[in-house]
């Protein structure tokens, strides 16, 4: 996929994404790369969050593949549930990391507004990388969420929310899973043509 024909969107999470984070050094790495701003990070306010998307998707007609985590992820899904046909279409794919799962019994109460999950499958390719001990979702969870989003999903063994905390800082890895879903992309795309 050309670079120049493809703008990144990073959504974080609750708390946003600190310098340190890797969705912040791959927006420094990606080309054409851009955040999702959010008025207020920590409390988070779902009509905003979804609002904010939309306007960055709407802001200009260049394909985008979106980067999300945590929070980002459920704010995807809940774009997609409501954006129209020419919004979504403009989507190529989204990456989808340690979703947060906002039903959860120990849910923060700050992200439990964003209840419930939607669970449509998402109308573009996605691929969701999740971890075997993320506090936030649990690995069945995170396979779970992916069968309802018609994501393709890997788990990662010891990754945690896969944030600073646990260690993902540049998280070069990851590439990995943005590739695939390049390749997917580029082979849907090939189909169609």
């Amino acid at each position: 996929m050309h670079s120049q024909s493809i703008r990144y969107l990073i959504l974080p999470g609750w708390q946003g994404s600190p310098d340190e984070h890797w969705q912040s050094h791959w927006q420094r790495c990606l080309p054409n790369a851009s955040r999702v701003e959010q008025l207020d990070w920590d409390l988070p306010d779902t009509e905003s969050w979804v609002a904010s998307l939309d306007a960055c998707v709407r802001s200009e007609n260049t394909p985008v593949i979106l980067i999300a985590h945590s929070l980002g992820c459920v704010t995807v899904a809940r774009w997609a549930a409501r954006a129209g046909s020419d919004l979504l279409a403009r989507v190529r794919g989204a990456l989808l990391v340690a979703p947060a799962d906002v039903e959860r019994l120990a849910c923060p109460p700050a992200l439990q507004g964003f209840a419930p999950i939607p669970q449509q499958t998402l109308p573009f390719p996605c691929h969701l990388v999740g971890s075997d001990n993320d506090s936030a979702a649990s690995a069945a969870r995170a396979l779970e969420l992916a069968r309802h989003w018609g994501a393709e999903a890997s788990i990662l063994t010891g990754a945690g929310h896969i944030n600073v905390k646990s260690g993902h800082h540049r998280w070069e890895q990851g590439f990995v899973y943005l590739y695939r879903l390049q390749q997917r992309i580029e082979q849907l795309a090939r189909r169609r043509a």
